[in-house]
């Protein structure tokens, strides 16, 4: 589910009122766990643990993705680069409902239907007017009701395994209210500052970490000494955007950006480089402090956020659908909304958010409900610009902004959104190392004439 608004109401309902919307093609039936029982298994496209994945199914699944991207006049890529991404998404599903059965995980119809219903009712239709939509739309009803309860499924092993286990102390509360107020009361210095990451995750064999490592010193010390960092940045960065914007985050509040670089930042001086390398859960990062500026702090009484209105536009990679696609697609969407098409409309047909049924629409946006990338986009744009492709751990975004507005708050709200905000950060990272944790303990075995398949 590719949820952006992380707090709890984005909840599973939402991220199936976008499978709905967009076609739901991610069907990975639970019987198939303990093996193929029922099903013609004259050929396996892969061993996953104690299960299989058969061919039949992996082509059932890229008949229905080809017949989407078909039906909103998108390139299907070339068969063999298809069939490599859809069987890796299906590998790694498998995988958690694997885990799913073992920590005895069941769905029951009751609450599948009920999240249906939920589903209807959100569309503003009767059930049946609802499950007449999806079917119109070439997509089974049982299709529809397995992808929920795999969906259900998925959820409750995440808040299990995960979310339960996240927690956020009084002092990281105090710490994200401090960061919000600056250094002084009532003001806080906005930054300026330019990146190069180099990925490394904390779970990554050390070799690989120690060749990661050695690399990003030896960027560091070219930076340190008077090498562009700008083009060491889009040689070299592993930042999502670094190729484009040389590393360039442009000017943010504290409380947008990672502490490690609030911390690193606090003693340098303009145009001075971090005089060591920074880690961080994903890598290596080396920060320059471009520029420093006064901005308007917040009342220690009333505390004060800037909220945006914002709506997007998500297109996830993967089922078919490339990075550059995803990239080309949405400067066609963006062209036609110049030339006066109506963004709800295209965010309700292509998006692939749970806010696509509200036309991309997510409402009012406090600082820390969104990740880092769509934060930052959404940041830089005035009010009713709309943003170039931005790319997160969730896809490729078309981002616009409605307006913007001062929330108060009393200091008991305040550190509520404070701890919201910061176990939905930690809830995410962990979540992400869990899943690569789990990807990587698995047995998984291609079939030869799948075997590029990773």
């Amino acid at each position: 589910m590719a949820i952006m608004k992380k707090h709890r109401l984005a909840t599973l309902a939402a991220g199936l009122v976008a499978a709905a919307s967009f076609l739901s093609v991610a069907p990975v039936q639970a019987q198939a766990l303990g093996g193929s029982s029922g099903q013609t298994v004259d050929t396996i496209a892969a061993v996953v643990n104690n299960g299989v994945i058969t061919r039949r199914e992996l082509d059932e699944r890229m008949s229905l993705i080809t017949r989407r991207l078909n039906q909103q006049n998108a390139p299907v890529p070339p068969m063999d680069q298809l069939r490599q991404q859809v069987l890796n998404q299906m590998v790694l599903e498998r995988i958690q409902l694997q885990k799913a059965k073992e920590d005895g995980i069941n769905i029951d119809d009751a609450a599948v239907q009920k999240t249906l219903e939920r589903l209807a009712q959100a569309n503003n239709m009767s059930l049946e007017m609802y499950r007449a939509r999806i079917e119109a739309q070439g997509v089974p009803w049982t299709t529809f009701t397995g992808d929920a309860r795999t969906e259900l499924t998925l959820s409750r092993l995440r808040e299990k395994e995960v979310d339960s286990k996240v927690t956020v102390s009084d002092a990281e509360v105090a710490n994200y209210i401090a960061s919000q107020r600056g250094p002084n009361a009532g003001q806080t210095s906005d930054l300026h500052l330019q990146h190069i990451f180099v990925k490394a995750p904390l779970n990554a064999p050390e070799t690989d970490i120690e060749a990661a490592q050695q690399k990003a010193q030896s960027l560091l010390t070219q930076a340190k000494g008077g090498a562009n960092f700008e083009r060491l940045a889009k040689s070299n960065s592993q930042a999502p955007d670094a190729a484009k914007n040389g590393g360039d985050l442009g000017f943010l509040t504290p409380s947008k950006l990672p502490p490690e670089f609030v911390k690193a930042a606090s003693t340098l001086r303009p145009g001075e480089v971090s005089p060591d390398l920074i880690r961080t859960n994903d890598g290596f990062e080396i920060v320059r402090l471009v520029d420093r500026r006064a901005g308007q702090g917040t009342s220690a009484d009333a505390p004060k956020l800037v909220q945006t209105h914002v709506r997007h536009i998500l297109l996830r990679v993967g089922d078919g659908m490339s990075e550059p696609q995803a990239r080309q697609k949405l400067l066609e969407i963006k062209s036609e909304i110049a030339a006066g098409g109506d963004f709800s409309k295209f965010a309700h047909t292509y998006s692939q958010d749970g806010s696509s049924s509200q036309g991309g629409d997510l409402g009012w946006i406090s600082p820390g409900e969104t990740v880092p990338e769509f934060e930052r986009a959404m940041n830089s744009l005035q009010d009713g610009q709309i943003s170039d492709p931005v790319r997160s751990e969730y896809g490729y975004h078309l981002i616009q902004v409605l307006g913007r507005r001062e929330a108060e708050g009393s200091v008991s709200q305040q550190m509520d959104l404070a701890r919201q905000a910061i176990g939905q950060r930690k809830a995410e990272q962990a979540y992400a190392d869990w899943l690569r944790e789990l990807r990587d303990t698995a047995y998984v075995e291609v079939k030869p004439t799948l075997s590029s398949v990773q």
